[in-house]
């Protein structure tokens, strides 16, 4: 797509900080600043978010979210990652282009237990309706 910036990115037309990279996926540097380490894994295809993603694009781009999280871990001296990923405008998602936010994790390091989650108010139904409306029958 001629205006997706991560298509651009991932195309080589704006020069991205490149963590890894293979024929379907690219993983770089997140540069909002926001904490030490933060990287998006894109699909080199542009597909808008997980809900019109193919099952195999979905699944390279999972399998490299895998990949750079282990290496975290394993290499980096990370002790976890937080994944996220907002699909559709509602959801808070800014850029039409499907990709996953990887946050690497050390103990007490003021992220939070639970990583940055958003606030939520609380559920204004019971467990059971809701449960009965988005059950797969």
């Amino acid at each position: 797509m001629d205006d997706c910036i991560f298509c651009k990115i991932a195309c080589g037309d704006i020069k991205g900080l490149r963590v890894y990279e293979d024929e379907l996926t690219l993983a770089f540097m997140d540069t909002a600043g926001d904490v030490d380490g933060h990287i998006l894994v894109v699909p080199k295809v542009h597909v808008t978010n997980i809900l019109d993603c193919d099952e195999t694009t979905l699944k390279n781009v999972i399998l490299t979210v895998k990949k750079v999280s282990n290496h975290l871990v394993d290499n980096c001296g990370y002790d976890g990652v937080d994944l996220m990923c907002a699909n559709g405008e509602a959801a808070g998602q800014s850029l039409p282009h499907f990709h996953i936010h990887i946050i690497p994790r050390h103990k007490q390091d003021g992220l939070g237990e639970k990583g940055e989650w958003p606030q939520f108010p609380g559920a204004n139904k019971d467990i059971l309706e809701v449960y009965q409306e988005v059950r797969f029958r």
